[in-house]
């Protein structure tokens, strides 16, 4: 089954960094772009970033432009998201996701608090 494993949150200062990883098994997931997304607290899912099955394309959300980058390896089924820059706002979970077989599957998520 899919099953999607996210790692790598905590808590960082403002202005710091941090890099999330989400671990993908149970389908072939180098067919599949993947998504990341987040949720504040009291607030709706929010999507963060795309990245294209072989990573030549990827997409950020207009707040997080020049500070987040999503990237991908194929070798370890594993999509990374790379936050730099870190505000107090960007305190979520933050989840992956991909669309398999016309469903939508999410990870346990990974919190990521902001905080000095």
């Amino acid at each position: 089954q899919v099953q999607l494993v996210e790692s790598g949150g905590g808590l960082v200062q403002p202005g710091g960094s941090l890099r999330l990883s989400c671990a993908a098994s149970g389908f072939t997931f180098s067919n599949y772009h993947m998504k990341w997304y987040r949720q504040a607290p009291g607030k709706e899912r929010e999507w963060v970033a795309t990245i294209t099955s072989t990573g030549s394309s990827t997409n950020i959300g207009n707040s997080m432009k020049g500070r987040f980058t999503i990237s991908r390896d194929n070798t370890k089924n594993t999509v990374y998201l790379q936050m730099n820059s870190l505000k107090p706002e960007g305190t979520a979970v933050y989840y992956c996701n991909v669309n398999w077989r016309a469903k939508s599957y999410w990870g346990q998520g990974t919190q990521v608090t902001v905080s000095s």
